[in-house]
């Protein structure tokens, strides 16, 4: 199937010297370390889709993080292609049977059987979409009719001092709308998972994953930390970890741009995230490990540093990306054993939902000896958000679990008495 490669884009001119060709570094234009390039089944690249990446970069319209993210949509949309046997270019004239109306149709039954979320849904779309925009735009594709039928939606708002405001948007009849499930989220709509689970999942990949998955998880789960910061722990970051005052079984380590050395985090917020004790020492034990020092030799001069490198000596995470594909692939691995031994509690579980877990027990381990207020400080700085916000949510979601669980346990007692008396029914 189609896939994703990325390479190092060191932008070049063509320069003829005594006679000779060579080609010698634009002057003024940034080398990118990790640009997506779209490639087929057969090995051979999309090519209409690459350029479409590197001009973005080139002519520093977008970030290369969201240009990545448009090629994410883009494979999914090469992976149909493939699967369904059509062309990119394939648009009779009867509607119905164009390819972009076909993939719609196959986003949406994604969207509505959970595959992807409501906003991934829209954003694939809108993703394609674009992209057919600039093949018209540069002549890439031409057709005796509209590819879709546009339309301006107004949007009205009232400004910062009060003014109300109209904005135009332009939209198309293949629009997905971003229906939103009904219900709370917490951040980045993730959902955690049950202490009982999570213990289940640790012991797991502790006897059937990596050695790197499992300390990079009960990171997850017990710092809060998110991957791409995990991925950029260094050395000394574990070696310089401070012990908590009121708590020697707990440390302090120092991430964000303003660490020495820096740790990279979302927001580029600076912070102090607690670890335990024992995670330190963990930590410190494998960063001697030969396990650790076969990988370092294959790393280059500038990743040597890191605490967690790849069988191959690369970092798990790759420029400013939040996303790793080695950990995604080692967690998809992880499913496909649980699958296998009938195990259940790997069902819908990604490596971010850690973060979740981690937030909500904080939460409700802090909420009934301190309250709202204090509790809202320590979960927030302990997680690093930007925003109060985001933490109430978390509080929130504490506050409504003894609802829930009194609602369910009362609603069983209803409905097994129900079955009862049917059943005593029936036997008369």
């Amino acid at each position: 199937m189609a896939r994703l490669r990325y390479i190092r884009l060191s932008p070049h001119r063509p320069a003829v010297v005594d006679g000779n060709v060579e080609w010698r570094p634009v002057i003024n234009q940034i080398e990118h370390p990790r640009i997506p390039v779209l490639v087929w089944e057969n090995a051979g690249p999309w090519r209409e889709a690459n350029l479409w990446a590197m001009q973005r970069v080139m002519e520093r319209e977008v970030h290369p993080d969201t240009v990545r993210a448009n090629m994410n949509s883009l494979l999914m949309y090469a992976r149909w292609l493939e699967e369904t046997d059509t062309s990119w270019w394939d648009f009779p004239v009867k509607k119905a049977d164009r390819c972009l109306v076909r993939f719609r149709g196959f986003v949406i039954k994604m969207r509505d059987a959970d595959t992807i979320a409501p906003s991934t849904a829209s954003q694939r779309m809108r993703d394609v979409i674009n992209f057919y925009r600039w093949l018209q735009a540069s002549s890439f594709l031409k057709s005796s009719w509209p590819l879709w039928q546009e339309r301006t939606i107004n949007i009205r708002f009232v400004s910062s001092v009060g003014f109300e405001r109209t904005m135009s948007v332009q939209t198309t009849d293949l629009h997905i709308p971003n229906r939103k499930s009904i219900g709370e989220k917490l951040e980045d709509g993730l959902l955690p998972v049950s202490a009982a689970d999570r213990d289940q999942i640790i012991s797991f990949v502790h006897s059937n994953g990596s050695w790197e998955l499992y300390l990079l998880l009960t990171l997850g789960f017990y710092t809060g930390m998110r991957i791409g910061t995990l991925c950029d722990l260094k050395i000394d970051t574990i070696r310089n970890a401070t012990p908590e005052p009121l708590n020697p079984n707990m440390y302090r380590i120092a991430v964000g741009p303003g660490a020495r050395p820096s740790v990279k985090t979302k927001f580029g917020v600076t912070g102090s995230p607690w670890i335990t004790a024992e995670h330190r020492d963990l930590l410190l034990r494998y960063i001697v490990s030969p396990r650790r020092q076969v990988r370092v030799k294959k790393a280059t001069a500038d990743s040597k540093n890191l605490v967690f490198l790849t069988k191959n000596g690369n970092p798990y995470v790759s420029g400013d990306s939040e996303r790793s594909s080695a950990i995604n692939v080692e967690v998809y691995t992880m499913r496909r054993k649980a699958a296998a031994q009938r195990l259940k509690v790997f069902q819908g579980f990604y490596f971010h939902r850690s973060r979740a877990t981690f937030a909500t027990q904080l939460t409700s381990i802090l909420l009934p000896i301190a309250g709202v207020a204090p509790t809202l400080g320590v979960v927030m700085e302990a997680m690093l958000h930007k925003d109060e916000m985001t933490t109430l949510k978390y509080i929130k979601f504490v506050q409504r679990a003894p609802m829930k669980e009194a609602m369910a346990n009362e609603f069983t007692k209803a409905f097994m008495g129900a079955i009862k008396a049917k059943d005593q029914t029936n036997e008369g």
